[in-house]
């Protein structure tokens, strides 16, 4: 496993992100246990989760599963640099109770601890933002994570689905209290959603956040859907964004496009969709979701893909990116 750092923090964390959303809804305990044990061996040392991973009336599952990983023992707890994220309200049905969801004092409190319960451990490495909270303001949601980090609760705050803007503000707020700021942005960026590239991965860098990318293959999408689809197993793969954005002919024919190039170079497209993340400048490394071990062992053979030159110029002509901002909509 290749190791870079977080941002412009001295963490150093693998370029393979393992992602657990599935943990419980869609992988049981004792599979994900198997998953998080292959990860660990393989190098991977960033594990990435949500309070409200689970879902519905099991929020917080998710948690809890890796809580039941790290009391194990073995030194997994010590080798795991932990994420995790704050935003979303826990309560099953229906609204929020006032103050039981978003970025108040008051939430950030309450959830650092129930997430600190779940995950059977005294601290979070990196707490993030899952959205932006426009009701909040920065001065607030910094002092209250200045607590956390004082009281070693969590060490480093993240953000994620934050524009540009909002990087600069959330930053220039924390410079004026002499806060380290955020590391890290999660945004949706791959070879089909290029749009980060406009303004946040920019802002990112301009502040020194390291890049983290959820939904590497566009919800299956970039995964090899359409030979699936005419092998008669892509009916998984093609549902949520993936089928709404095959029902537009424009992306089924780059899709075909992709499908068709890679498969000239002999490569996989799930494997070569995350290894053109992992070039790209300011990436920290993908989240990856896995439901099974073999689909987590794709994933870490994408770490160790150099794509050709040729390649990555004809992903360029199918996936053609945004252009810089404001260029490209001004003259």
């Amino acid at each position: 496993m290749e190791y870079t750092q977080l941002g412009r923090t001295g963490l150093r964390v693998g370029r393979i992100v393992l992602g657990t959303m599935n943990f419980g809804p869609h992988t049981d305990e004792t599979d994900s246990h198997s998953i998080m044990d292959t990860a660990l061996a393989a190098g991977v040392n960033f594990f990435d989760t949500a309070n409200v991973y689970g879902w519905g009336e099991n929020k917080g599952r998710t948690e809890e599963i890796i809580g039941s990983w790290f009391a194990k023992g073995g030194g997994r707890r010590d080798k795991v640099v932990i994420a995790t994220k704050v935003f979303g309200g826990m309560n099953a049905a229906g609204e929020p109770w006032p103050n039981e969801d978003r970025l108040s004092a008051l939430n950030i409190r309450r959830s650092v601890e129930a997430s600190l319960r779940r995950l059977r451990t005294d601290h979070i490495d990196l707490y993030q933002f899952h959205h932006v909270d426009r009701r909040t303001p920065w001065e607030e949601i910094w002092q209250a994570m200045d607590v956390l980090v004082q009281q070693g609760k969590i060490l480093y705050v993240g953000s994620s689905n934050l524009a540009g803007w909002h990087i600069a503000q959330a930053n220039e707020t924390a410079r004026r209290r002499g806060s380290l700021g955020l590391v890290s942005e999660q945004c949706l960026y791959n070879l089909a959603e290029r749009r980060a590239e406009m303004e946040v991965i920019p802002a990112a860098r301009a502040y020194g956040l390291g890049v983290i990318p959820w939904s590497p293959l566009h919800g299956g999408l970039l995964g090899g859907v359409l030979r699936k689809e005419r092998e008669g197993g892509g009916a998984r793969s093609a549902s949520g964004r993936s089928a709404d954005a095959l029902a537009n002919s424009r992306i089924r024919d780059q899709i075909q496009a992709y499908e068709d190039v890679v498969d000239k170079h002999g490569l996989a497209p799930g494997e070569v969709a995350l290894a053109w993340l992992l070039t790209r400048p300011g990436i920290t490394g993908p989240i990856v979701g896995p439901r099974t071990t073999e689909q987590l062992e794709s994933a870490l053979r994408a770490a160790e893909l150099k794509l050709p030159e040729e390649l990555l110029v004809d992903l360029d002509e199918i996936f053609p990116g945004p252009g810089a901002s404001p260029e490209a909509f001004a003259w």
